[in-house]
């Protein structure tokens, strides 16, 4: 490990320690950001958000890790040899490769049933043109993916069935995001992963800009998309696949 400055030491173990005591913040308009108590030398924190690894509310206790501070923070603690015990030390959550797309559209078929499934060619065509949408969890063990979450940008409002579809619909500068399928293997489901891929994903498209995330979900995933902080808007348009939906919006912009 370099020699660093009392100021560099003082920076770094600053980020790790608001990392590793970061908590989820449950106020009704951002529940899915991490957050950590404000108890650390000013200088600092204004140095650390000067940088962007952080957001300091005005009138709050708390500070917001940015996804920048948090890889900060997550390579600082290799650095350190400090374990994370994350999530992220069992897998890495990134954007999809186009040679991934194989294990997407095997993985999309045993996550949902044949009627509503997506199909191989529109899976394939969603990868090529907007990968960027895509956050999958990689087992770091086996280098294949346990699970993903993807979408489409639009200026549309609402969702409907030919974004499921039609991937000429993706329009890389809007300002919403239809959320397209949400796909865990079932020997990795209970440990997470879903609520991470999701999180994470909020909190990226925030800091993209984004300004509305929309879903669509049968009743009995209405409850738990609540708990992730979307509301539910009732029964959508959508019938896809012959079943009736629940169309649920979380607001993310700054």
């Amino acid at each position: 490990m370099k020699n660093k400055t009392r100021e560099q030491a003082i920076e770094e173990l600053s980020l790790m320690l608001m990392y590793l005591t970061r908590f989820q913040d449950h106020n009704e308009f951002c529940r899915y950001m991490e957050t950590s108590w404000k108890g650390y030398d000013y200088e600092t924190l204004n140095i650390l958000e000067e940088k962007e690894l952080l957001h300091q509310p005005k009138k709050s206790k708390c500070v917001y890790l940015t996804e920048t501070g948090k890889k900060q923070a997550r390579k600082l603690l290799q650095e350190y040899n400090i374990s994370d015990k994350e999530l992220t030390d069992k897998f890495e959550f990134r954007n999809i490769r186009e040679d991934e797309a194989d294990q997407a559209v095997t993985i999309e078929q045993i996550c949902f049933p044949p009627n509503e499934a997506c199909s191989e060619k529109n899976m394939k065509a969603r990868i090529a043109k907007a990968s960027e949408l895509f956050l999958v969890a990689v087992d770091k063990d086996t280098g294949k993916i346990a699970g993903f979450l993807n979408g489409l940008s639009t200026n549309e409002h609402s969702f409907r069935d030919e974004f499921f579809t039609d991937v000429n619909l993706y329009d890389p500068d809007g300002k919403n995001i239809m959320i397209l399928g949400l796909d865990v293997l079932p020997e990795y489901r209970r440990q997470g992963i879903g609520r991470e891929l999701m999180y994470q994903y909020l909190r990226r498209e925030r800091e993209n800009n984004r300004k509305i995330v929309i879903l669509t979900c049968l009743k009995s995933k209405v409850k738990m998309y609540k708990k992730m902080g979307f509301d539910d808007r009732g029964i959508a348009d959508s019938s896809w696949g012959g079943e009736e939906w629940h169309e649920m919006s979380c607001v993310i912009e700054r």
